[in-house]
């Protein structure tokens, strides 16, 4: 992938005038932040260009934060992309940002995050309604919701595996396509091949694609592409749901979940609590598309490369899951046995912790509030460095050190943030740990890996932390 710089030279007169516009909103501290320490930047363009340089480099956003930590502190402002905003790391810190105590917080999205996803979407409500949002929305991500999805799962980890025996991998690709065909069959039953199934990929690449590209809804554009990509996803689940709604087919699947909780007036067993209004149904099945597959394909493939470069701690992980192997002389991975994990379960932990896949959380302020010494205004966007966090050695020792170790006795609250906390804690961490535990066991137990990788250690210039290179391999049977 091309350095992000790059392509803004290639941009048209007309998007560089929209960023001109919002640059300019950008620069003029507003009162009340000048106590805060930090670097606006150049007037107009504030540090949007050290911002997206950082984006393409080695680290990825987090060197932009790091190297005001080490100037200002762990408290700091800047001014980037139209936004001024107040950086701000530590547990302390998150235990306030992340619970969002007394409504003091809400998620603050980008404008492109939030048109794509749509107003009715579970990541834009805040208080009573997110909370039914969440209740209505989050029993088939349940542990119990998942298990009749068990076995699809299981299938198909055997299935990608096998095609990739004896080849060249890219595994963030392939990761891509798995957890995708992962989460389109629990939502709407969508079969792994076929050409439904190849309309329903392409839309949706393009559609997270755009997801935090610049807001500029013109012909051309990634949000323009995004945004017609959205509305080709939404006829496309028109035409399911209807279907569904007349009988035409059944499924037991999220959707048909859905569609129940939607029922209009004369449905006398199902309350107004319970239902569902067309956009919140099509908006919250999109939410849930882009929340099981970005953040579970980066997993998956920081997994395997930190596997690879910690041949000790494969050997650990292959012995957890030959013995599983052995009792089952032959017999294939059982729901049991997939919950009773725990070294794997350490494994993952230490991924998150150690590539960070969501480097911050950004909220907008709700209320004024202090924290950390400083006084935070109503309206601000404040962001939370999870990065440093996770790499406080205070906490986490040798913090470039892959060590799933760290993980076997109780860590201090708000020090490992990996699907988050609080209200808004990933509610698909059940479904990201099942695909990872499952997939991991076929492979460890099958083939073994050489890594191809060219020496690049730099990240996509994205929201979720990815490998550039998408970490090629060479796979081959045990």
């Amino acid at each position: 992938m091309r350095r992000l710089s790059s392509r803004l030279h290639a941009q048209s007169t007309s998007e560089k005038a929209v960023i001109s516009l919002l640059v300019l909103r950008s620069w003029g501290s507003p009162k009340g932040m000048e106590e805060i320490p930090g670097n606006l930047g150049w007037p107009l363009v504030g540090e949007s260009f050290s911002f997206l340089s950082d984006f393409s480099s080695t680290a990825g956003i987090c060197s932009f934060m790091i190297n005001r930590q080490k100037r200002f502190g762990k408290v700091f402002k800047t001014s980037v992309l139209g936004r001024l905003t107040v950086f701000m790391t530590g547990s302390d810190a998150a235990k306030v940002l992340l619970t969002g105590k007394d409504g003091m917080v809400s998620l603050n999205l980008f404008y492109t995050g939030k048109q794509v996803l749509g107003q009715s979407s579970l990541l834009q409500t805040n208080g009573e309604a997110h909370k039914r949002l969440r209740r209505l929305i989050g029993e088939p991500l349940s542990i119990d919701g998942l298990r009749k999805y068990f076995q699809f799962i299981n299938n198909l980890a055997i299935e990608t595996l096998d095609e990739w025996s004896g080849r060249s991998v890219f595994v963030l690709e392939e990761a891509s396509t798995f957890t995708l065909k992962v989460i389109g069959n629990m939502i709407m039953s969508l079969e792994p091949k076929g050409e439904e199934q190849e309309k329903f990929r392409d839309n949706f690449k393009i559609i997270s694609s755009c997801f935090a590209s610049l807001p500029l809804n013109i012909p051309g554009t990634a949000f323009y592409r995004g945004m017609k990509a959205r509305e080709r996803m939404f006829e496309m689940l028109d035409s399911i749901i209807a279907k569904r709604r007349s009988g035409e087919i059944c499924r037991q699947d999220f959707l048909d979940s859905l569609i129940i909780k939607h029922k209009k007036a004369g449905a006398d067993s199902i309350s107004d609590e319970e239902k569902l209004t067309d956009a919140q149904l099509k908006d919250n099945i999109l939410t849930l598309l882009i929340a099981g597959h970005d953040t579970t394909t980066a997993a998956l493939t920081w997994l395997l490369k930190f596997l690879g470069e910690n041949p000790h701690v494969l050997e650990q992980l292959r012995i957890e899951h030959q013995e599983i192997q052995a009792r089952r002389r032959g017999e294939n991975l059982t729901w049991g046995d997939v919950n009773n994990l725990p070294y794997t379960a350490k494994v993952i932990s230490e991924t998150l912790r150690r590539a960070t896949i969501l480097p911050w959380n950004s909220r907008r302020a709700a209320q004024d509030f202090e924290i950390g010494g400083y006084k935070i205004k109503k309206g601000w966007s404040v962001n939370l460095d999870v990065v440093s966090i996770h790499h406080d050695a205070a906490v986490f020792p040798e913090p470039n050190k892959f060590d799933p170790s760290r993980f076997e006795a109780p860590l201090k609250p708000f020090s490992f943030l990996g699907f988050g906390s609080g209200p808004r804690m990933c509610p698909g961490i059940n479904l990201a740990k099942l695909e990872i535990s499952v997939f991991i066991h076929h492979l460890v137990c099958k083939y073994r890996w050489t890594s191809l990788e060219d020496g690049d250690d730099s990240v996509q210039p994205t929201l979720v932390r990815m490998p550039r290179n998408k970490y090629p391999i060479r796979v081959e049977p045990l």
